[in-house]
């Protein structure tokens, strides 16, 4: 199976994926993700993230800026917790 490649500026949609599978929005949005989490790591404030990196503004609707951000950032640690072994297997068997 052909996966998506990552998107330099992919459309967000109001919450990520819950699933225990790799989707097409996570390959698409793993630049995305990286951002977050290199962002988290920098101590960068969530609203500054939100804005920069999932294109949602927290000054003209914080409660869903909030709910863009904590989703995208579940799935982003998600990734590094169980997606990247998921990723692994799926590149290995693509090579």
């Amino acid at each position: 199976m052909t996966r998506p490649r990552p998107e330099a500026e992919p459309f967000i949609a109001h919450e990520a994926p819950t699933s225990q599978e790799l989707t097409d929005y996570d390959y698409k949005l793993l630049t995305c993700y990286l951002r977050m989490l290199d962002a988290e790591e920098d101590g960068a404030e969530w609203r500054e993230v939100a804005q920069i990196v999932l294109k949602v503004d927290p000054d003209s609707d914080y409660d869903r800026a909030k709910r863009v951000y904590d989703s995208h950032m579940a799935r982003a640690r998600w990734m590094t917790d169980r997606g990247q072994a998921l990723l692994l297997r799926e590149t290995d068997l693509e090579w």
